[in-house]
């Protein structure tokens, strides 16, 4: 793969207007103006991270995960066009653009996923591998059954971004070729998944994502798959990074984690020849928050430092598409033992905690109601009790669409883009346990 060709501001949908720029913003950062300002970009503050927790001592939803994601990636694909340049000085025209490239897929990696976070993809999947979805299956190919039994908010994205929903324009979002390509981490279709939850588009979307990758010249695998886009590899560095270092965080203001613990966890990051700095800093504060927040800092830098190294010291494999597994899953000593350590901490502590686990069950409940609720109307439109519920869904949803699987694919459109609170709002009117006030 070439960077000249990666890095394109070929718009999809757009592919054949010509475009008149107002001002000095480049393609790239109009993907992430666009972004920020979309309606499915606003509900991520209504949607589940970890902690859905209203008036706790935190809020730590999908909305500031998504930011200080992006700020993540922005520095990691800057600080790696900085070196690259060194590398490669002729080609300055796309490298430059590294850093909004990434900002903008950081900013729209999660707006794909369904209510409840990862509880509202495995109550979407379960409902149809193991649920009253199944009898559903004989309607269904093969491609068509792996996407709802593998449903994944990754895949959700992409469609989510791409997809003319009814009403709307060719191309969804009409976002550039690369920030596109660079929200897919698993780029597959779900009938290559295997036993793995994770794929990277839906049926529909699959022909976009060809000419996507045509376009951008990703490489081809032998085994049918694509390789990723290599921006995609600092995208899910990002994410990783801020998911496991904000939760250590969010655990020790929810006190699910000690001071003593948390400082541990945390101070695991801090290399040798700045430990004496980061021990005389702490010295000199007194509040424990603000310790925990200095340390958050000083190991979120140290792995940005270290995946941009990993990331220009692997270049040649990354473009021939032999690089294997995250940039995260390569870091040495010590800081992938610091790292395992969390990960740890987080499994045993954070993400099994009574907490989270009640708010999980209750998640799974409401969207596995849901689903079954709107998806038993869109194939019996006929019933009124069908006809009510449809009514409710907005009409660029085809739930009325002649194919069973377009209808199916448009309840989890509808039911995916709903926020936390409407799905708990909307579940408690269908049961009658709210009214709404006459």
């Amino acid at each position: 793969m070439y960077w000249q060709q990666l890095i394109s501001d070929l718009r999809l949908g757009q592919e054949h207007l010509v475009r008149r720029p107002q001002d000095d913003r480049s393609e790239f950062r109009r993907d992430y103006d666009r972004l920020i300002f979309s309606a499915p970009f606003r509900r991520l503050q209504n949607k589940t991270q970890v902690f859905p927790l209203p008036g706790s001592v935190i809020d730590h939803n999908r909305l500031p995960h998504s930011l200080e994601v992006a700020s993540v990636g922005r520095s990691l694909g800057e600080d790696a066009a900085r070196l690259l340049l060194q590398r490669h000085p002729h080609q300055a025209e796309p490298l430059q653009h590294m850093g909004a490239i990434v900002s903008a897929a950081c900013l729209a990696h999660d707006m794909g996923n369904p209510p409840f976070g990862h509880s509202g993809e495995r109550a979407i999947a379960s409902y149809f591998s193991e649920g009253e979805g199944q009898c559903h299956r004989h309607l269904l190919d093969e491609g068509q059954w792996a996407d709802l039994t593998h449903f994944d908010g990754n895949a959700n994205a992409l469609r989510l971004l791409t997809h003319a929903f009814a009403g709307r324009r060719p191309g969804g979002f009409a976002l550039t070729y690369s920030t596109l390509a660079a929200i897919v981490k698993y780029p597959y279709p779900a009938t290559l998944a295997g036993q793995k939850p994770k794929f990277g588009f839906f049926c529909p979307e699959r022909e976009t994502y060809e000419r996507l990758a045509n376009h951008l010249g990703i490489v081809r695998l032998a085994d049918g798959r694509h390789a990723r886009h290599p921006l995609v590899l600092l995208v899910e560095a990002a994410d990783d990074i801020c998911y496991e270092i904000m939760d250590i965080e969010d655990a020790h203001k929810l006190r699910l984690l000690t001071p003593d613990q948390t400082r541990q966890l945390l101070l695991g990051f801090c290399q040798e020849e700045r430990l004496a700095h980061v021990q005389k800093v702490l010295a000199m504060v007194d509040d424990v928050n603000e310790q925990v927040a200095y340390l958050r800092s000083c190991a979120i830098g140290t792995l940005e430092h270290a995946c941009v190294q990993l990331f220009v010291d692997n270049e040649a494999d990354i473009l021939d598409g032999t690089f294997s597994g995250s940039l995260i899953s390569h870091l040495p000593n010590p800081l992938s033992q610091a790292w395992e350590q969390c990960t740890q901490a987080s499994v045993s502590q954070i993400y099994n905690s009574k907490d989270v686990l009640d708010v999980e069950l209750a998640g799974n409940s409401i969207i596995s109601f849901l689903i079954h609720l709107f998806v038993t109307a869109a194939m019996n439109p006929h019933k009124a009790h069908s006809q009510l519920l449809l009514a409710r869904v907005s009409p660029q949803y085809e739930v009325h669409a002649q194919d069973p699987y377009t209808r199916i694919l448009a309840v989890l459109d509808y039911i995916a883009g709903m926020t936390d609170v409407y799905a708990l709002d909307l579940f408690r009117k269908i049961n009658g346990q709210r009214l709404p006030e006459v």
